[in-house]
């Protein structure tokens, strides 16, 4: 399972190498006993949150000031990648870490970055951020969920779906239109829902993929939230739109980096069978036209490796642009399903039994294409570059 990675980037260090042995050991030691069960159950356990915090893992890429690793967007991509190898698709540290972390590193004040940062960094708290709706996804200017000025609290209404860690989430940035219509009207909540009366986690929802990834539906009914709380102080209100989309190229960026390394397990793993599957006499691969399909699919897995690289080198460098970030994400993604696709076909009746791991990949790889922004989106940022 836990095979070394097939092409070492160029933007790995020593040091990275040193996180990727680390995050391998972890990652046997306290997932690979448990994914069954957690599939069972919907979600990792709480506890693992806090035992990733006690190993480093947690909020990597955050200043050591704020409680964090003081590392960079290479090791939230070392860590992800691990995670994906290990066939481990539920633990949704990079919501949590690279996602909702960077939000308040980004955008909060002084005093928000000392009061959350430290507790997600040791997993005492789980972050999550609340954006779609039931009846808004992409279209983010469409968001109805409405937070109204009540005194020194905003009164929240409205309801969020598809949300990763809704189940355990303890720290929730909810996009929530504070103002009119339009862009202009959405700011970014912070809620800390342990006792918050008015908010309500909805059922667990049962998706055909990343079965134990902790995702749900929640419901706010005049959630009461301080002014405070708005993301970077009461002088952001309206700013929302802005800071989410600034924020999207390296979500995107995050999804392509387990986009790549999946590709490249189902490779791996389709490989392995087929060296060990015999029909006729002997193994599978010995048949040219399934040598020439693997051939094919390991080409084309170091072809996304190869834009997703080039990527991550231009975003540790300030120089990632929206629009590249969309290549990466749409067309690493379409790859992912491709790929794995094809080396499910090695497999042949068992690539469609659940219990081999190809079938799990499948399933979960379906998601990609739409979470982070469906690749219809993406391509319509990138068309406006042309």
């Amino acid at each position: 399972m836990f095979e070394p990675a097939p092409f070492r980037s160029p933007w790995m260090t020593d040091d990275l190498d040193a996180l990727r042995s680390h995050t391998r050991a972890f990652l046997e030691k306290e997932t690979a006993p448990h994914l069954e069960r957690w599939a069972e159950q919907g979600a990792v356990d709480r506890e693992f949150w806090n035992k990733a915090g006690d190993a480093g893992l947690l909020c990597i890429s955050i200043p050591e000031e704020y409680g964090g690793g003081g590392g960079s967007f290479a090791h939230e991509a070392v860590i992800a990648e691990e995670q994906t190898r290990a066939l481990d698709d539920g633990w949704g540290n990079s919501v949590h870490s690279t996602i909702v972390a960077h939000y308040i590193l980004q955008y909060g004040t002084q005093e928000q970055k000392q009061r959350w940062l430290p507790r997600l960094a040791t997993g005492e708290m789980v972050g999550a951020i609340a954006m779609t709706e039931p009846g808004a996804g992409s279209d983010l200017q469409a968001l109805r969920t409405t937070a109204t000025r009540d005194g020194d609290d905003f009164v929240v209404n409205g309801s969020k779906t598809f949300i990763s860690n809704g189940m355990h989430c303890d720290l929730l940035v909810i996009v929530a239109r504070t103002g009119g219509e339009g862009a202009q009207g959405l700011s970014l909540l912070v809620a800390e829902t342990p006792g918050l009366e008015g908010f309500n986690r909805g059922r667990k929802l049962d998706k055909i993929g990343l079965k134990y990834q902790d995702t749900m539906e929640l419901f706010f009914d005049d959630m009461r939230v301080p002014a405070g709380n708005i993301l970077g102080g009461e002088e952001q209100v309206g700013q929302g739109f802005i800071q989410l989309m600034q924020q999207l190229p390296q979500e995107r960026l995050i999804i392509a980096v387990t986009a790549v390394a999946a590709a490249e397990t189902a490779v791996r793993l389709a490989t392995d069978y087929a060296k060990e599957r015999e029909a006729f006499g002997k193994p599978i691969l010995k048949f040219q036209n399934l040598r020439f399909e693997l051939a094919e699919c390991k080409t084309e897995a170091l072809a996304a490796r190869t834009l997703l690289d080039h990527c991550i080198s231009l975003h540790l460098g300030g120089e990632l642009d929206p629009a590249t970030a969309s290549m990466a994400k749409y067309f690493c993604t379409d790859k992912q399903c491709e790929i794995i696709d094809r080396c499910l076909q090695v497999f042949g009746g068992y690539g469609f039994m659940t219990e081999y791991p190809i079938a799990r990949m499948y399933a979960s790889a379906r998601v990609q294409k739409i979470y982070g922004g469906t690749n219809e989106i993406m391509k319509e940022l990138i068309s406006r570059t042309l």
